[in-house]
């Protein structure tokens, strides 16, 4: 069934075989998949050289197969405001799930769980319906960042606690490690990660403790 508007879209999907299918599938419906590639770094430089009405991307991509494409789908938003963007994948990365959904005033964007696109038109709609600069979001996925931003301290380990609290209490890496009988290099990564599950922004050191400090005691 042919679309009434026909898109130009760049797949961006490390699994060869699903990768091909949903290429296989827009031409289908009447768009035409400029480029297919398996990993964000080729991602940013197919949208340099295509310049698609819409990017569809998975999350978790090669090398590190963590956040490598949504990662690229924010830096894609901010390097071109009007580049529509829907994410497909099987989980909700919070951490720039939300950054992205805040992007371009919220419009031009989308956020959908694999496992739960039931219908295929449907699918084809709702890139249709980002393209056009609507906003598409799976209930679960809104759901998850509600939870989070309600208490951002739920992401953090035991043991990351524990570290957040003895900051709060004014105590420096080196008294950290000996009260938890860890490496002064152990504390260091545990506040690493403190730092970037409280989603705080890159700032001085310092700076940032003390908001999430602020952050563990408002919890």
């Amino acid at each position: 069934m042919p679309a009434d508007r026909s898109l130009t879209v760049v797949v961006a999907e490390d699994g060869v075989l699903l990768r091909e299918g949903l290429a296989t599938l827009l031409a289908r419906f009447g768009h035409r998949v400029v480029a297919s590639v398996g990993d964000a770094e080729t991602l940013l430089a197919a949208v340099e050289e295509h310049v698609p009405d819409v990017v569809l991307t998975d999350v978790r991509m090669p090398p590190g197969f963590s956040d490598e494409g949504l990662r690229a789908a924010v830096a894609l938003r901010a390097a071109h405001p009007g580049l529509a963007v829907l994410v497909l994948s099987q989980y909700v990365e919070q951490t720039y799930a939300a950054e992205l959904l805040d992007s371009g005033d919220g419009t031009g964007v989308g956020y959908l769980l694999k496992d739960r696109v039931g219908d295929v038109e449907e699918f084809v709609d709702a890139l249709t319906t980002v393209a056009g600069g609507g906003t598409v979001v799976d209930p679960e996925v809104v759901r998850q960042l509600l939870r989070r931003r309600r208490d951002p301290l739920r992401r953090l380990s035991p043991r990351e606690r524990e570290v957040l609290a003895l900051m709060a209490e004014g105590r420096s890496n080196n008294a950290i490690a000996r009260a938890l009988v860890v490496s002064e290099a152990a504390v260091g990564k545990h506040i690493g990660n403190i730092l970037a599950k409280l989603d705080l922004p890159p700032d001085e050191d310092a700076h940032r403790r003390v908001l999430a400090v602020v952050t563990f005691l408002r919890g």
